[in-house]
């Protein structure tokens, strides 16, 4: 029996979307469920043909297996590439037989043709929740671990304007190589609130947010749309939303908390984007 649930997304534009209600935004953009105990959850959208998800295994391992019905494929990482990133308990993942220690807020990239992952936690009473993004990959690169503190660095922000933040990126160009996939982890500092503040947009690439280590009782709001035809989702603790390259990904919270970005297209310089100035925010 499949302990995989996944669904399908089908990529809208923004003529599509500026007519949705908030219903329509949050079963197009918003994805609610990302962990449940001892199950893989994936989302499959159709910008970049992007899946998130996560594996929270708890009373044993968890294989990565093929969803047939969408990647018509012998085994998961046949033609993708896959980044792992852990937000719960310390845990392990075994990539064809060798195993790597993937403790909170580390970091696992897997290339094209990995046949065999298996997903594990050292402790049921405080599970792994392993964080997973996947693009379609043309090229095989080595597996690599990268810890928090062997990311590349960014402090942005202030607290006078309620974003002081640390960008830490991970599975970037600068730090390991990939195909097209990058991620990393932004964390507030308390007292802010605005992440991706100036806005902007990059038509050449999409990205999904996963919002976390929100405080209970309190939430987040995502901006997305154009610049001139924005929307908002409220989004609870461990939820993600996904971003089409047409769209700002902007948002507050009424608490400082931390999200993980991830991107997938045909660029992989960091910095290519298209600027909005807060005041052309409509």
């Amino acid at each position: 029996m499949s302990h995989t649930i996944f669904e399908s997304r089908y990529a809208i534009g923004p003529n599509e979307t500026k007519s949705l209600d908030t219903k329509g935004l949050r079963e197009n953009f918003l994805i609610e469920k990302v962990f449940s105990a001892d199950k893989i959850h994936f989302v499959y959208t159709h910008y970049d043909r992007y899946m998130a998800g996560g594996a929270m295994p708890v009373l044993g391992r968890l294989q990565l297996e093929t969803i047939d019905e969408l990647l018509k494929e012998p085994y998961f990482l046949s033609r993708r590439e896959l980044g792992i990133i852990n937000v719960g308990g310390d845990g392990k993942v075994e990539v064809d037989g060798t195993s790597y220690d993937i403790n909170h807020k580390e970091a696992l990239y897997i290339g094209k043709g990995a046949k065999e992952v298996f997903f594990s936690s050292n402790d049921s009473s405080n599970p792994a929740k392993f964080y997973l993004n996947s693009t379609p990959a043309h090229h095989s690169y080595p597996t690599k671990r990268v810890t928090k503190a062997e990311a590349n660095k960014i402090e942005l922000g202030s607290l006078e304007t309620a974003n002081h933040r640390t960008i830490n990126q991970m599975l970037l160009n600068k730090v390991v190589d990939t195909c097209q996939l990058q991620m990393g982890m932004t964390e507030l500092k308390p007292g802010s609130v605005w992440n991706t503040m100036p806005s902007h947009t990059h038509d050449r690439r999409m990205e999904v947010y996963f919002y976390f280590e929100v405080p209970e009782a309190q939430a987040v709001s995502h901006f997305m749309g154009p610049i001139d035809e924005t929307r908002h989702i409220w989004m609870q603790n461990e939820q993600a939303v996904i971003s089409p390259p047409w769209s700002i990904h902007s948002g507050a919270g009424t608490s400082n908390y931390t999200f993980i970005w991830g991107m997938a297209g045909e660029n992989l310089d960091y910095d290519d984007m298209d600027k909005c100035a807060i005041t052309d925010l409509r």
